[in-house]
């Protein structure tokens, strides 16, 4: 279906004066996507799956904010491309540098790997033949042999550092791809290149986890040796598997903030991506999964930003909490391979969810070396169905499937009247706290027929924020600001926006677009008739450093 979007236009001609945008943003963040704009897209499928079977201890982990929201994996993919646009090829390893810290000193160690001997004879990646699938089992479930499996893979892994630090396979040199990916040491036309916030998102982490799982197996002679998934979307599973926090482990990590420790529940917050050409001037955005829970566990795993590190430098949320640093931790991976459990969720659900057949994407490649330390380029298109590629997932149920949240505010609609409308509120210049405003709808009472067809979004406009700083505001529907809206087990809650910091790059983080689907959240608190709704957003870290151009209300084709 083309794609076309009917919007109700509340956002003004105003603008943020430059006193704001170079006074009042403490650093100056990533210059991301070859110096593009960001387009956080969050959007629930039109046609929801409501099966499966709800769980009275997931309280709080509303479907829209799991999984659900799932149907906006890629993003809005109608941002009309250059004419030089093109698929992102294999990055330039010849361009490879150190990712810089903003304004500031290079990261404590090189991103660069090793490089071939010939750069452009690199081939392509052929899947070696397979007698058994390589199963992938739930971190929380896995047996006292498995871990001592684990153990000693990562243990061969980290031994590599100091036989051969150039070895690909080694501990560093793994983490280090994730830095040069997603930290600027790759460049494309000069450019930085930046796999997250983008369609490659998903498939750039399975194509490094697929790679990164065969490596551990190799060290242990293992070929069915399978990564765990952090199976954070289950109850039991919300808090550090128990095998990372054993002291003396190869799979602990002490630079992890001190509450994940000792079972400790996670706080979530709450829970596809936008095209990425190569010449083009695109919004990137991150979609459902990548900006909760993906950001919200690495900002809660690594350590508080700010803090002194062991070796006395202040930390930028090390390791688990910031990009240049994250391989370095070993949960990292079981964290990204249950967000690759999550890319296979989705589409197991049905209806529209399939796969992009966008070009661009599928012929979108990656640079990576294998257990044997050969040097492969591979492409997207090939890692779209995970059996092939030789694993597979052990269930689990998903007692999210079918939740809803159930505590109201109140059964009263909120007077809209008694709240300045959205184009009196925005620009605004900072979240420094608690805002209520009412905004039109484009139409009320729609058909189901419509409902499916298109979705009803809530779209907050030219965001800006100091991009090397933890960020997060919450969004609440049929609320006002003396209501105490910090609950998100609320019918009214709407979604959240998160950042995980950066260390890179020299421009401020302007021009974001935040995106909520509120069809299903309209229904559920009796709002789909009404013409104006309220709506209430509340700082929860960062708010002073946000600042947001305009709020509308759009219907966009799914």
């Amino acid at each position: 279906m083309a794609s076309s979007t009917t919007t109700l236009l509340l956002c003004t001609n105003q603008t943020l004066s430059s006193s704001f945008t170079n006074s009042s943003l403490v650093a100056k963040p990533s210059q991301l996507f070859l110096q593009g704009r960001r387009n956080q897209s969050f959007k629930v499928s039109c046609n929801a799956n409501n099966s499966g079977e709800h769980d009275k201890n997931l309280e709080g982990v509303d479907r829209r904010n799991v999984l659900l929201g799932l149907g906006g994996l890629y993003g809005a993919a109608n941002l009309a491309p250059l004419a030089t646009a093109a698929r992102i090829p294999a990055p330039d390893l010849k361009s490879c540098s150190r990712a810089t810290i903003t304004d500031g000193p290079e990261v404590p160690y090189s991103c660069c790997p090793p490089k071939p001997e010939d750069l452009d004879k690199v081939p392509y990646y052929k899947f070696p033949s397979m007698t058994k699938l390589r199963i992938r089992s739930p971190a929380h479930e896995v047996n006292e042999e498995y871990i001592g499996k684990y153990e000693l893979a990562i243990s061969r892994m980290r031994e590599l550092d100091k036989s051969d630090p150039h070895d690909p396979r080694s501990f560093k040199q793994q983490a280090n791809v994730h830095c040069a990916y997603c930290n600027g040491a790759y460049k494309i036309g000069g450019k930085e290149l930046q796999v997250h916030f983008s369609w490659l998102f998903f498939p750039f982490h399975r194509w490094y986890l697929y790679f990164y799982e065969r490596i551990l197996g190799s060290l242990i002679d293992d070929p069915t040796f399978a990564l765990p998934y952090w199976n954070w979307d289950h109850p039991k599973g919300m808090h550090l598997p128990p095998m990372f926090d054993v002291p003396g482990s190869s799979l602990y990590d002490a630079r992890r903030n001190p509450h994940v420790r000792n079972g400790t529940i996670m706080d979530l917050g709450s829970f596809g991506e936008e095209p990425y050409r190569l010449g083009t001037a695109p919004k990137p955005g991150a979609g459902t999964i990548e900006n909760i829970p993906h950001n919200a566990i690495h900002a809660w795993t690594g350590t508080v930003p700010g803090s002194k590190l062991e070796n006395g430098h202040e930390s930028f949320g090390e390791n688990m909490g910031n990009f240049y640093s994250v391989g370095l931790d070993p949960v990292f991976y079981c964290h990204h391979i249950n967000v690759d459990r999550m890319w296979n969720e989705w589409k197991a659900t049905g209806g529209k969810r399939r796969d992009l057949a966008d070009k661009d994407w599928l012929n979108s490649e990656f640079f990576f070396y294998d257990e044997n330390c050969d040097p492969w380029r591979v492409k997207v298109r090939d890692c779209l169905d995970h059996k092939k590629m030789g694993y597979d997932y052990a269930p689990m149920p998903t007692p999210w499937r079918n939740f809803k949240p159930n505590k109201k505010t109140t059964t009263e609609k909120v007077n809209t009247g008694s709240l300045p409308s959205a184009s009196k509120v925005f620009p605004l210049r900072k979240l420094d706290r608690a805002i209520s405003f009412s905004i039109n709808r484009p139409t009320s009472s729609r058909t189901q027929h419509e409902k499916r067809e298109q979705e009803e979004l809530l779209t907050f406009n030219n965001i800006q924020y100091d991009d090397s700083k933890n960020i997060r505001f919450d969004v609440f529907l049929n609320v006002d600001k003396t209501v105490n809206a910090d609950e998100l087990n609320k019918t009214e809650f709407a979604g959240s926006h998160t950042n995980l910091p950066h260390v890179h790059g020299n421009t401020h983080c302007a021009g974001i677009t935040f995106d909520l689907a509120i069809t299903e959240l309209l229904e559920e608190n009796g709002l789909e008739n009404e013409d104006t709704i309220a709506v209430t957003v509340v700082p929860k870290k960062g708010g002073e450093l946000i600042s947001i151009g305009c709020v509308e209300i759009k219907l966009e084709d799914c």
